[in-house]
């Protein structure tokens, strides 16, 4: 039998959680609601934003939330979990509230991306995958987007299956680098669960099996005359590359009133020989054919090539997109921030480390970006505890997130809360949105930001602000902590 066969994602979780699970269970906490928020402490390659991806996953994985009986057998033979636990386990369903932001947002460090309230064993239990859903599929589509503008309006493909770390990654990889803003991938199953168009061309075993590059060329375009795009690298691009494909073209496309085609390079000077190939190919009267690279692509070499006057309509990015090769860790956490009382009251909890950086930000809250009305454009992320309001009529003071003793006044702005409900009393209330339109509506919410949040080097660092009664929660609960 396949391991996919025998796998129930429930089961996909560290140890420890079930461990902990049992001992809620036993000390009477197997009912206490409590609020933990889903964070990210920096952005993937020094960058100013990250992109959210990764949630239609988490939802499928709570529908399907249970233990089977084999399950219960194993975790008995472990010898360390109360029969009254195990049968807790056997009736096992999520029954809590969850709320996120949507896909394709832009997110920022120490902000919830999502929030979950529901009684302990249930919300410590999702942890593990809910954490590497978002872990991966953000990152992906993080270094997508870098990717994608790098190209200035280029198509850009994700190549990157054969090269991903197991089958998963390549498969949710090529869905969130769509989201990112790729525009198709070259990964079949990832347009057949998800429609995100996979295309592609040939190999240079498709060259190398013919007798000659000419015969393997114009069998190619006789054979998909409407999507003729030939690898002309094989042996010698300038040499016998190009002026075979143009020889094809004639051939084969023109006689058939076909002008659209296009030829790929994956080796070499990407610059120099895509100039030289478009010279080659507008002198022959191939004005409307397509070059595209591929090679070991990032965004600064897109970013080079483009400079140097490479002549290039489309990048196929594999390894280094689908690997995040310069950052391949994401970083999000899952952190207890309140409790619920019997009465209804709401406690909050804070974790206090010597590393500042990983201090939490207490209690169940509300995010807010701003927009100014002017621009159109996000001017700062708000948190707030989940009973405030804020009042977008009125000019508003924010810290600067780089120099707590300074302020920036915020006016003439729209403040719109980012997470929606996603689950209610263990219910899906929410509808997610086709793969093209959360694409679409990441690109649109990028556009919000400012160019200097989403330069590639030392990027403005984007305001995200607490409220005067969180920050004063926060102090009172740090001063507390400081003298036990």
């Amino acid at each position: 039998m396949a391991i996919q066969d025998k796998l129930n994602l429930t089961m996909l979780c560290d140890f420890y959680e079930l461990t902990m699970g049992n001992g809620y269970f036993e000390k009477g906490y197997k009912d206490r609601i409590c609020y933990f928020d889903v964070f990210f402490r920096q952005c993937p390659d020094h960058g100013g934003f990250a992109i959210a991806a990764g949630l239609e996953q988490i939802i499928d994985y709570i529908q399907n939330l249970h233990f089977s009986p084999e399950d219960i057998e194993y975790l008995r033979g472990r010898k360390l979990f109360s029969e009254e636990f195990l049968e807790y386990l056997s009736n096992f369903r999520f029954t809590g509230d969850i709320w996120a932001v949507p896909e394709g947002t832009p997110i920022f460090p120490k902000e919830p991306i999502m929030t979950i309230r529901a009684p302990a064993i249930e919300a410590q239990l999702m942890e593990t995958f809910i954490l590497l859903s978002i872990n991966h599929q953000s990152l992906i589509a993080t270094k997508a987007n870098r990717v994608v503008r790098a190209a200035q309006g280029r198509t850009v493909l994700e190549f990157g299956s054969r090269r991903a770390q197991g089958a998963d990654a390549a498969i949710l990889g090529a869905r969130a680098a769509y989201i990112g803003g790729c525009n198709g991938t070259a990964c079949t199953i990832s347009d057949q669960l998800f429609g995100v168009y996979a295309g592609g061309t040939m190999a240079h075993a498709w060259v190398q099996m013919f007798d000659t590059e000419y015969e393997a060329f114009k069998a190619y375009c006789e054979m998909y005359p409407n999507n003729a795009t030939l690898l002309v690298d094989t042996y010698n691009t300038l040499k016998s590359g190009v002026p075979n494909a143009i020889k094809a073209f004639n051939e084969v496309l023109k006689p058939m009133g076909i002008t659209k085609c296009g030829i790929r390079l994956d080796s070499g000077d990407m610059a120099y020989l895509s100039r030289k190939a478009r010279k080659m190919l507008d002198e022959a009267g191939w004005t409307e054919c397509q070059i595209s690279v591929s090679n070991s692509l990032d965004e600064y070499i897109i970013q080079d090539l483009l400079r140097q006057g490479a002549q290039i309509d489309m990048f196929g990015v594999g390894e280094r997109l689908i690997t995040a090769k310069s950052e391949p860790v994401f970083g999000g956490v899952y952190k207890l921030t309140a409790v619920e009382e019997d009465d209804g009251t709401v406690t909050p909890k804070i974790k206090i480390s010597e590393n500042t950086g990983k201090i939490t930000n207490p209690h169940y809250k509300k995010l807010y970006r701003f927009y100014g009305n002017d621009t159109g454009k996000a001017i700062a992320d708000y948190l707030c505890v989940y009973n405030e309001t804020v009042d977008d009529s009125k000019d508003m003071e924010i810290f600067d997130p780089e120099a707590t003793w300074k302020t920036k006044t915020v006016y003439d702005f729209t403040a719109k809360e980012l997470q929606v409900p996603i689950f209610k009393n263990g219910q899906l209330v929410y509808k997610c949105p086709s793969i093209a339109d959360v694409r679409k509506y990441c690109l649109e919410q990028v556009d919000t930001l400012w160019d200097e949040v989403k330069r590639f080097d030392n990027p403005h660092t984007y305001y995200v602000d607490l409220s005067q009664k969180l920050w004063d929660i926060k102090y009172s609960l740090l001063k507390q902590q400081g003298k036990k």
